[in-house]
């Protein structure tokens, strides 16, 4: 296996999501929504260009992740103040549903992972995630 960081970076990442996506698939996600749904339940009511820039998604594919996830009844868009250029997007009663069992299945997972690493290496990988997200960011609000 290559060593170098962009690989294990890489690697590491898609690991956790196919660990996310292999539990949350049943109960009939598919790939985005579950962070779009982490988001928004932390910040229900963001207009679109924050979600994409807090779920680190290009918005044009946000948009048709939106509209499959208000097909489905996870999310409704509301005009704020009757102005329909600017919709927020809101969690519907089966999207908080929904985003529950997501940020449990997260937790879970990365609970296992750090316990794993230990308490030192799992505060260290924390400190040193953030410093990479805080210098590649270019929209540092977007991490909140």
């Amino acid at each position: 296996m290559d060593q170098s960081f962009r690989y294990l970076l890489m690697a590491a990442q898609g690991l956790f999501q196919r660990a996310v996506m292999a539990e949350l698939s049943q109960a009939g996600l598919t790939a985005g929504q579950p962070k779009v749904l982490d988001y928004l339940g932390q910040h229900n009511g963001s207009i679109q260009k924050r979600i994409a820039a807090g779920c680190q998604i290009d918005p044009a594919t946000l948009t048709g992740l939106l509209g499959r996830m208000e097909e489905k009844g996870l999310i409704e868009r509301r005009s704020q103040d009757g102005d329909r250029r600017s919709l927020c997007v809101y969690l519907t009663e089966e999207g908080w549903e929904k985003q529950k069992l997501v940020r449990s299945t997260m937790e879970r997972l990365e609970e296992e992972v750090l316990t794993s690493l230990g308490p030192v290496q799992g505060e260290a990988l924390m400190e040193g995630l953030l410093g990479i997200c805080l210098r590649l960011a270019e929209d540092r609000e977007a991490l909140q």
